[in-house]
């Protein structure tokens, strides 16, 4: 399960973002500029949905212990370069 707090109203936007899995739990701080998840949700979804579906895209390539515990979502592409293009599919996932 992943647990979004938004902590920042301003730009970027801060998240606090708890995963909570069968092997325990873990606590990640996230940002993001309004700009990017603009550009990444072509303006239909909320920020707090595009970090969720980040967070699935993560968690579908590597363990919640590897995820950064600090990042901006942007950096996320340097590690996955498919990120950008995969990430619709799981914005419209439910």
């Amino acid at each position: 399960m992943i647990k979004l707090k938004r902590t920042s109203e301003g730009d970027p936007l801060e998240f606090e973002v708890t995963i909570c899995a069968g092997n325990g739990e873990t606590r990640h701080h996230v940002t993001i500029a309004r700009e990017t998840c603009e550009r990444l949700t072509m303006g239909m979804y909320t920020p707090e949905r595009c970090i969720e579906a980040a967070f699935q895209f993560l968690l579908d390539r590597e363990p919640q212990e590897s995820i950064l515990r600090r990042f901006d979502i942007a950096v996320i592409s340097r590690y996955f370069s498919e990120f950008e293009r995969e990430l619709p599919r799981y914005l419209s996932q439910s």
